[in-house]
Order: C-alpha cells, then structure tokens, then sequence
C-alpha cells in the first residue's frame, strides 16, 4: 500500500533532471496525495520547466540557490502555504576534490563541499522550520561514504559524515517542535552527480555482486522509503539513517570464489 500524504505539502531541493533521486521522491509523493514544491538550481530551469508541470498536485517551482541568502530569503517568502515535508538531495563537491588526495583540498574547496552538502540541510531548516506549524517530516539523501571509506568519494564522505550529525542533531533541536528529521542512506544510483566519481561503473557492478539481495538500487526503491518516512506511519520515527541499498552495508567481507 502506498503511503498516505493527502493534505500535506512537500518542499522538495535537488530537482536536476529525471534521472535525479529528488525527483522520483516527488513523483512519489504526489502520487501518494502530497502537493508538490520544487526548488532548484537556476542551471537546471530548461530542464525543470519541462518536467514540473507532469506532477499531479504540483504548486510551483521556482529557483533556489541554496549557497546564496538572497534567493533562499526570495524563494521562501513567495511561499504562502504550510510546509509539512522536506526533502533535501543536494549534493556538490569541486572536480578537483574527485582527483587528487584528500590530503590536497584546499580550504577553498572543503568549504564549499560542506556549505552545500551539509550545512544548506541547517539553511533551508532556518527559513522552512518556522513555516511547519503542524509539525512535520525533514528528509536528507546519504551514502555509505559517510560512515565508511568508499574509493574515489573522498571530501564527499566528510560531507556525508557531517550531514548523517545534522539529522541527529537537528532530530533532536527540533523534536519539541514534532518536526522529524531522517536520512536515506541510498546504494550506488548512476545519477548525474554520480557522474563526477571514478569507475562508478565499477561500483555499481561490485555493489551488486555483494550485496545479500544481489540487486542494485533504483531511484524509485529510494522514493518509496522517502514516502513512508514522510507519512504518519513514520510518526515515532527520527534521528536515524535507514539504509536502502539491499543490504550491502550489512556485509564486512564477501563470500569469495
């Protein structure tokens, strides 16, 4: 059965394309009764434009640059509805950190990667906080790499591991509040921004030789886990990173031969 979000209103960041996982979360969503809000990068608007308007229950959808205070104070006050749902999926890191070792990322670099893979989580709850007056669901998109050493992610994985302390803390800030906050742990997706790591390929192929359920993920199996937590039968439900990636991160070494 699906999950029930009729009456709840979902703000979703991270939109790039239809191969992103923020968007099958919010084709998810809007098939489960929630009305859709998109944000996105400006860069992204040809594309965006185009898909929005296939949503059921979408409202609007409008630029957000999440690193920039003027279009997050712009975008927010152009909202006129509460928010119950927000989702998260934003990830950037330059190309220079993908090549070379961690040890030579400039603080120039670092910087950048945490505003806008773990501090914007904390920006966007700023602004999105106050407009949830009936409580509600916040949900970020992780990986492995975060918890562990995962080749070629390098600075990324610090990201992760900075986001993964956001959800607990702010679980716990805004708790009093009933505003719950959680992450997907997702395996290996062949996203856009999974374009930028080397032999991705590679990863997608030994993923799916070791993981218990010999599978690779889907954006949809991501959306579906998105979905519940967002619905009333997550409601006790917060702080934690539910790992969706059959069962890969159970494993420390693999059947051999």
């Amino acid at each position: 059965m699906m999950a029930d979000l009729n009456g709840k209103t979902a703000l979703i960041f991270g939109v790039a394309s239809d191969t992103s996982i923020a968007w099958a979360i919010a084709k998810e969503m809007a098939e489960a009764g929630a009305r859709i809000i998109l944000a996105y990068q400006f860069r992204y608007h040809s594309r965006i434009k185009d898909l929005a308007p296939t949503l059921p229950n979408i409202l609007s959808y409008d630029r957000c640059d999440v690193t920039k205070e003027d279009e997050m104070k712009a975008f927010f006050s152009k909202l006129s509805v509460p928010i119950d749902i927000v989702v998260h999926s934003i990830a950037f890191a330059p190309a220079a950190t993908f090549q070379g070792n961690l040890l030579d990322v400039t603080p120039e670099d670092f910087s950048a990667s945490l505003v806008a893979s773990s501090y914007s989580l904390s920006k966007i709850m700023q602004y999105a906080a106050p407009r949830m007056t009936r409580g509600g669901s916040v949900l970020t998109l992780t990986y492995l790499g975060g918890q562990k050493v995962c080749a070629n992610y390098r600075v990324m994985g610090v990201a992760k591991a900075a986001l993964e302390a956001y959800v607990r803390e702010l679980a716990f800030e805004l708790g009093p509040k009933n505003i719950r906050v959680n992450a997907i742990s997702a395996g290996p997706i062949k996203t856009l921004a999974a374009g930028g790591i080397k032999d991705f390929d590679y990863i997608l192929d030994y993923h799916k030789s070791v993981a218990p359920l010999r599978e690779n993920i889907s954006t949809s199996d991501v959306a579906s886990c998105a979905a519940f937590l967002a619905s009333d039968k997550a409601r006790r439900i917060t702080g934690q990173i539910l790992f969706v990636d059959a069962g890969y991160s159970i494993v420390g070494v693999p059947q051999l031969g």
